[in-house]
């Protein structure tokens, strides 16, 4: 056995111990170090354990923090489709809100926006850590790099979950006091039934409502996720980790930037999924670039320029401190599980 193990080892030795003629094939045709082929590669990047890990953790961090903003996000949808209300400020809505709907009205489409989030973070993160491992391999990223990563995902986010939200967002305001007498009131058992019932009236396409504003939006996460990455390596230069307070204010100050940057598109968004305006039916096709200048004109012809922020204080109380709890709670939970696990934290950032 041991000659055997040595005649493996050794060419010279083999030429000696072999059939004759193998020792001279073996020299003309040394073997090659095996490589992993590029497909492999590629396929095990995307479908690696570390990307389910960021996925899994983004989904749960976005669903911990959305749950406990959730009124925040009542009182600032409100204010986006119902034009009418006299109420500007979130407190003062909020309160119109549990007065003359009940306690728990702030909480109403609860289910169904964190099924749709969940879903939708998971796609995200997947998406863009997967797109990372394949892009950077193990280096460091940049700023371009990341923005690019945040826009793919984004798309690729918007087309798979978009039906999601544009009934979670009808769900979210059924049974809601309007003051706007254009809006058409709904009646939908939940969500399956407003899918059929969307499907039935509407046509699937109807599914897709807010589409166009949707991947215009996607500069929204995308620049999201460039500061917030940004911000992270430069901390991560000067320390091992990033601390629970750190993960908080980055991930706040980079959610304030890019709500900022694209509200005019997200208020457009909103009334386009929820579908209920009396409108012109031309006006109504599928978020195309005329339906979005069509509402930001009406807009700012109601109510002025300062019209396309309105609701924009309850957008970035309720989207800050939920981004901000979401990037915490996603930071430790990768950090935990890799820890558990026993694997090592990849620091390609």
């Amino acid at each position: 056995m041991a000659g055997a193990g040595a005649a493996r080892g050794s060419p010279e030795l083999a030429g000696a111990a072999g059939p004759p003629g193998r020792a001279e094939q073996q020299q003309q045709h040394p073997q090659q170090p095996q490589h992993p082929q590029p497909r492999a590669a590629a396929m095990s990047s995307v479908a690696s354990y570390e990307s389910l890990v960021h996925a899994v953790s983004g989904a749960v961090g976005s669903m911990t923090a959305m749950t406990v903003f959730f009124p925040l996000d009542t009182a600032r949808l409100r204010l986006q489709v119902d034009e009418k209300r006299k109420s500007k400020t979130t407190p003062a809505v909020l309160l119109e809100i549990i007065k003359e709907e009940g306690l728990l009205a702030p909480y109403r489409g609860w289910f169904p926006v964190i099924s749709s989030l969940c879903c939708s973070n998971f796609v995200y993160f997947y998406t863009f850590n997967s797109l990372k491992a394949l892009w950077v391999k193990g280096q460091h990223s940049t700023t371009g790099k990341d923005l690019v990563l945040g826009v793919v995902a984004g798309v690729v986010n918007v087309l798979l979950t978009t039906p999601l939200w544009v009934v979670n967002t009808r769900l979210k305001l059924q049974g809601a006091k309007f003051r706007n007498e254009d809006i058409v009131p709904t009646n939908y058992r939940g969500i399956i039934d407003a899918f059929h019932q969307i499907i039935r009236d509407e046509g699937v396409l109807a599914l897709w409502n807010g589409t166009f504003p949707s991947l215009l939006l996607v500069f929204n996460p995308a620049i999201q996720f460039m500061f917030y990455e940004g911000f992270k390596r430069k901390l991560l230069k000067k320390q091992l980790q990033l601390t629970s307070l750190d993960a908080f204010v980055i991930g706040a100050i980079a959610k304030a930037v890019a709500t900022t940057l694209t509200y005019p598109l997200q208020t457009v968004q909103s009334i386009l999924r929820f579908g209920r305006h009396r409108l012109n039916p031309e006006n109504r096709t599928l978020g195309s670039l005329r339906n979005v200048l069509y509402l930001l004109q009406q807009r700012v012809r109601r109510f002025g320029l300062v019209g396309l922020y309105k609701g924009l204080e309850a957008k970035l109380l309720q989207t800050v401190l939920t981004a901000a709890l979401m990037f915490l709670v996603y930071e430790k939970l990768t950090a935990a599980t890799f820890t558990v696990m026993g694997l090592k934290h990849s620091r390609r950032h």
